[in-house]
């Protein structure tokens, strides 16, 4: 973790690219999109006005001339979203990633506790986009501010043994974010480390962005989408039971 994990590697700048925030309500998840665009694009919990309730894009340019396009979604896989809306919303989602996703950001909050609903929405998210959605993750955990680096990594030395098979199924690919600072050196700081952990996912993947196929019949048959969306309150007890 820490900026040392990084130093010594040399990634080429993606073109374009498109992000996706995932996390559950109260997580920063909204915030953090707005401190990735530098501006408040999007309704966060930070805000006392409401929440994102529905899938939403927001882009900026950057002074190199890449445009990034974030993504953020509803508490998708929150237990109270109804899992229908959790579907078409998803399918909302790769709508607006007409080009695919270059990077799956999973937000979870640095100051709270890896939940067995934690794992639900990493379970979750595996079963609508597949097992390869894996190698375009990024965990992104905030409240960096009351966190830092080196707490957070000893956290996660100590964290439940999901939390850390994730993490090394992401290939350590963690990032904190700290949404609340005014310290312009500091947010730079952190979206030059997100930018460049997110380009290392990119150079990876070949380039290419996330594009599975099952969108494409989720798109065009709406039986398969009711049918996977019904089976979300089992499989949450089913597969995430003992995390």
């Amino acid at each position: 973790m820490g900026g040392s994990q990084y130093d010594d590697e040399w990634v080429l700048p993606s073109a374009d690219i498109t992000l996706v925030l995932v996390g559950k309500l109260g997580y920063g998840k909204s915030a953090t999109g707005n401190s990735i665009l530098g501006r408040e694009a999007f309704v966060s919990e930070y805000s006392h006005s409401g929440v994102t309730n529905t899938c939403q894009l927001g882009s900026t340019t950057l002074m190199d001339g890449r445009t990034i396009n974030v993504i953020d979604t509803p508490g998708l896989f929150d237990m109270s979203i109804a899992s229908d809306d959790a579907g078409k919303e998803i399918v909302k989602c790769m709508n607006m990633a007409k080009d695919g996703i270059h990077a799956v950001l999973m937000v979870f909050s640095g100051t709270s506790r890896f939940s067995r609903e934690d794992a639900s929405t990493i379970e979750t998210i595996k079963v609508f986009f597949g097992e390869k959605i894996v190698d375009h993750m990024v965990l992104v955990f905030t409240y960096g501010d009351l966190v830092g680096e080196s707490k957070l990594k000893n956290m996660l030395n100590d964290a439940p043994e999901y939390l850390q098979n994730v993490v090394e199924l992401c290939q350590n690919r963690v990032v904190v974010f700290d949404n609340r600072t005014k310290d312009r050196r500091l947010q730079a700081q952190q979206l030059d480390k997100l930018l460049y952990v997110v380009d290392s996912v990119c150079a990876n993947n070949g380039g290419k962005p996330f594009t599975d196929q099952m969108f494409t019949r989720i798109k065009v048959n709406d039986e398969f989408v009711d049918i996977q969306v019904l089976n979300f309150s089992s499989y949450f007890s089913r597969c995430v039971g003992g995390a």
